[in-house]
């Protein structure tokens, strides 16, 4: 009984990261209507960082929710294995951006 608490607990979050990053996205959009200048890495960490950790979330936990065939569970978590790959790809490049434009 406590694992199926968890497993939606976990779901939840992943929904309520994917609403946290509809609302950074629609924040900076509404800065940069006002007259501030885009900032790329501030973009990514408010809009997209939450949005792909929340999908990551979401996705390890519904197959097993759903008691999907073992082929989906794998297929799944691969797809999930490249996305946490590129997420830490990405924010490595945006910190490392924002590190030069700082120092350099």
């Amino acid at each position: 009984m406590m694992l199926g608490f968890m497993d939606w607990s976990v779901l939840a979050l992943g929904c309520a990261l994917v609403l946290m990053s509809l609302g950074g996205w629609w924040w900076e959009r509404t800065k940069v209507r006002k007259g501030a200048s885009p900032d790329r890495s501030r973009r990514f960490f408010a809009a997209w960082l939450p949005l792909l950790m929340g999908v990551e979330s979401i996705g390890a936990k519904v197959p097993h929710l759903l008691h999907a065939p073992y082929s989906v569970a794998m297929i799944v978590d691969a797809v999930n294995f490249v996305l946490i790959f590129t997420v830490a790809l990405l924010a490595f490049w945006m910190l490392r951006e924002r590190d030069l434009r700082t120092n350099g």
